[in-house]
């Protein structure tokens, strides 16, 4: 559908918009990064372990009887609740992705980069599959963390769960950045980055910190699962196909490898998709697409990565 006439205060307001959802690409996008740079493999899996984490808040909520079975109302879920629901799905999410690791990729490490891929796409399959047969194809419909409301920022107007999802993903990226600048386990990754089997004879412990570095990026997954989640409460065992692949192009946008570039990337995605859309819901999707042709024709490295030679 097409708006013929358009606004530059509808304009502004989408690229706010689209701020909030370009968050959540950056933090699916930060998985891809870190495991690309430390293993030189798309995780491709990574968009279901997003898909899981909104289902792993999803069931303590439900557990808990916080959404009804027959209909009507859901109950307002308490604020001590949500850290429950959101640490259960970040410790799920972690377990998965250390899971992963171990069982599809880890036996991979020195086979080819082809076989690497393929395992990823597989795994991925499984994980969309094996959620349709343990949650059922039918749509889940989250639960009632907030009261929907309308924030003013100048002149333009947001809801509160955008402003939480901005808030928490710009924690949680800071945080990351943080852990992997300041600390020894952070030190390690940078290390494993560099050159794998130099970190080996250093006496960094590789596998460990591959297996952390798996869980990290799927707590930020998860922690995107539940934002998203809270903000578009429908809930599919498809859901993370396409905000994977979004998230993969935000990576490859902002430099695949790079944090900070990961970030950067989904916060562009996010906001010319938004700006798109105001003309055209139709072709807002494909705003990802055209982004990766365009980054690979002109600067195959990304906005903030570094360009290098390999050895074939």
């Amino acid at each position: 559908m097409f708006l013929l006439e358009v606004t530059s205060e509808q304009i502004f307001q989408q690229a706010l918009n689209g701020v909030s959802k370009g968050a959540v690409y950056a933090l699916i996008a930060v998985g891809y990064t870190m495991v690309y740079g430390v293993l030189q493999l798309i995780n491709f899996a990574h968009g279901e372990v997003y898909m899981l984490g909104a289902y792993f808040a999803y069931y303590p909520a439900k557990w808990a009887g916080y959404i009804p079975d027959e209909g009507g109302e859901k109950p307002k879920v308490p604020l001590y609740f949500i850290g429950v629901c959101i640490l259960f799905s970040m410790a799920a999410c972690a377990a998965i992705g250390m899971l992963i690791e171990r069982l599809a990729y880890r036996p991979l490490r020195n086979a080819s980069r082809l076989a690497a891929l393929i395992t990823a796409i597989g795994v991925s399959l499984l994980l969309q599959n094996g959620s349709q047969i343990m949650f059922g194809s039918d749509p889940k419909y989250f639960p009632r963390f907030m009261d929907r409301e309308s924030v003013q920022l100048g002149m333009f107007d947001v809801s509160n769960t955008q402003v939480t999802i901005m808030v928490v993903a710009a924690v949680a990226m800071i945080g990351l950045h943080l852990f992997v600048q300041k600390t020894k386990p952070g030190m390690a990754m940078r290390a494993v980055s560099f050159d794998m089997r130099t970190a080996r004879l250093m006496g960094v412990n590789v596998d460990g910190t591959i297996a952390l570095t798996f869980a990290i990026g799927s707590i930020m997954a998860s922690i995107g699962g539940v934002l998203i989640a809270m903000d578009q409460p429908r809930l599919t065992p498809l859901m993370g196909l396409l905000m994977g692949l979004k998230a993969f192009v935000a990576a490859v946008l902002g430099g695949i490898g790079s944090i900070p570039g990961a970030a950067l990337g989904g916060l562009i995605l996010g906001i010319a998709e938004s700006v798109v859309g105001t003309w055209s819901t139709t072709y807002a999707d494909a705003v990802a697409f055209v982004i990766l042709i365009l980054v690979l024709l002109v600067k195959p490295s990304g906005l903030l990565g570094k360009t290098g030679r390999e050895k074939v």
